[in-house]
């Protein structure tokens, strides 16, 4: 099976087995991560649904890319600048391309609470303003 990732601004193919250079993610050499973003799904000709596939991952290193030259010159002017960059990025093994629909729902379970506080203390905080406005307007007229 593959799959069709987003990370780091860019689209990766991917296989179970597959080693890919990323953008650099969060994690060090051995740690599993989720590529969560999941563009399109497959096995052979045929496609499946990109929602529920899941892309598992492990981290082979943290690296550098190749260097990357930036010449600036102005001619007749004696202006010559000379840079160099090298861009952190992370190697990853592809460990498991499939369906993976239990990880998913765990995270909607913690963001539940969270949404309930936001609910008690939201309405405190909007009674006062309204109160302070209409103020306000009966001290202009």
């Amino acid at each position: 099976m593959f799959a069709v990732v987003r990370t780091g601004g860019k689209q990766y193919r991917v296989a179970a087995g597959d080693k890919i250079a990323v953008e650099k993610l969060a994690g060090e050499a051995g740690d599993t991560i989720t590529l969560g973003d999941v563009l399109l799904a497959g096995e052979g000709d045929s496609l499946s649904d990109a929602g529920k596939v899941t892309v598992s991952a492990e981290i082979i290193a943290q690296a550098k890319s190749e260097k990357v030259i930036v010449f600036k010159k102005r001619r007749r002017h004696n202006y010559r600048r000379k840079n160099g960059h090298r861009q952190q990025m992370t190697l990853l093994r592809i460990t498991d391309v499939g369906t993976g629909s239990a990880k998913k729902a765990a995270p909607k379970k913690e963001a539940a609470p969270k949404a309930e506080a936001a609910e008690k203390k939201a309405p405190a905080k909007k009674a006062a303003p309204k109160k302070a406005a209409a103020k306000k307007t009966e001290a202009k007229k």
